[in-house]
């Protein structure tokens, strides 16, 4: 039986690979950018197939993190913040609270001293 990954986990397992947050962070400057336009910028820096480049969208449109919309033979693949915030909100905003900031700060200058 094959588990699919859904919801938070599908997210974080798109964040943890560095082509996809690449890939993010090209949308983010630059939003509706076809496959092509992708695999360009990623072939910059890597020697990675269409494929490759496919198989990785596919995995950040499964986890919500990218919308796609059909634009005549070319489909535009545009950055969906809204996961990213719901895991901000949920996992990453409750340690960024005043007092745990005090005691990260407290426990730096212990340390160096």
């Amino acid at each position: 039986m094959i588990s699919r990954v859904t919801g938070t986990d599908a997210v974080f397992k798109a964040l943890a690979d560095p082509t996809r947050r690449r890939i993010l962070d090209l949308l983010h400057v630059r939003n509706g950018q076809s496959l092509s336009d992708i695999e360009t910028e990623i072939g910059r820096h890597s020697e990675m197939t269409r494929f490759g480049v496919m198989k990785h969208v596919k995995v950040l449109v499964e986890a919500g993190l990218v919308a796609t919309e059909r634009r005549g033979r070319h489909t535009l693949h545009y950055l969906n913040p809204v996961p990213i915030r719901l895991i901000h909100d949920r996992w990453i905003s409750k340690y960024t609270e005043t007092h745990v900031v005090a005691l990260s700060d407290l426990k730096e200058r212990l340390e160096s001293s």
